[in-house]
């Protein structure tokens, strides 16, 4: 009798969580920007989901998935860390084209701007933590397993023009990022214009990058305003975590 009760008492917890979970998705704007930006039989999977509250700006650009279509695989405002409360701030711009290799998840609160004729491509999960902004005028490509700490902004344009009093130069007012594979990016750095990273890189808490670190080999840790090679050999435990991060991001 015991069992049979224990056995009830998890299926019920089980039912209660699943509800738990599907009542923090806005079904509103997921529902609208799934069948707006797919096909039918892509949307029909529900590949996006939105959480809480979401400001649509522009939704006239284009968004691929190459990647075996799942339900919820790119999440935006899902919880995966510390943060449990929103502010209701979230705003998604697309206006240029995003492409997707994989599963991605967006922490709350985030900025995503995807602007005219830019193109950014995220690799395999993929992950901004809240509050972060991603923000592209030409050209932003993440590697795969990209960790980027809470509050941290990447952004490959200066916003206005500078010009150098003493040449007459106008400086490049965009250029592209390209973030390689297993970066772990700490929380409040700035990744600016320029910026280059090999794969297996750390950076540091509210480090400023905004140049290229390629030829400082793989295995780095860099870190500072601006940054700079900090220490080698050194990564973080992908293989460990890899089945963890896959239960924080429910894929």
């Amino acid at each position: 009798m015991i069992n049979i009760f224990k056995k009830i008492y998890t299926g019920l917890r089980s039912v209660y969580h699943k509800l738990k979970f599907y009542l923090t998705i806005n079904w509103a704007k997921t529902i609208y920007f799934n069948l707006k930006k797919f096909p039918f039989s892509i949307a029909k999977k529900m590949p996006v989901f939105f959480y809480g509250k979401v400001k649509f700006h522009d939704l006239k650009g284009e968004i691929i998935i190459d990647s075996p279509i799942k339900t919820g695989m790119i999440g935006f405002g899902q919880t995966f860390e510390l943060f449990k409360k929103e502010q209701g701030i979230a705003e998604f711009n697309l206006s240029g084209k995003v492409l997707f290799k994989g599963n991605a998840h967006f922490g709350k609160d985030c900025l995503v701007y995807i602007g005219p004729n830019s193109y950014c491509e995220i690799g395999e999960m993929f992950a901004l933590g809240s509050r972060g902004k991603l923000i592209t005028y030409e050209k932003i490509i993440f590697g795969k397993y990209v960790r980027v700490g809470y509050e941290t902004q990447l952004i490959d344009t200066n916003f206005h023009t500078i010009l150098d009093l003493e040449t007459g130069k106008v400086a490049s007012l965009t250029s592209p990022i390209q973030i390689g594979d297993y970066n772990w990016i700490g929380n409040r750095s700035t990744i600016m214009q320029k910026t280059v990273t090999p794969s297996f890189c750390i950076i540091a808490s509210n480090s400023l990058i905004n140049k290229d670190y390629s030829l400082l080999g793989e295995n780095i840790l860099i870190g500072g305003i601006p940054a700079k090679l900090i220490k080698k050999n050194i990564s973080r435990d992908w293989e460990g975590e890899r089945e963890l991060l896959k239960i924080w991001m429910k894929v």
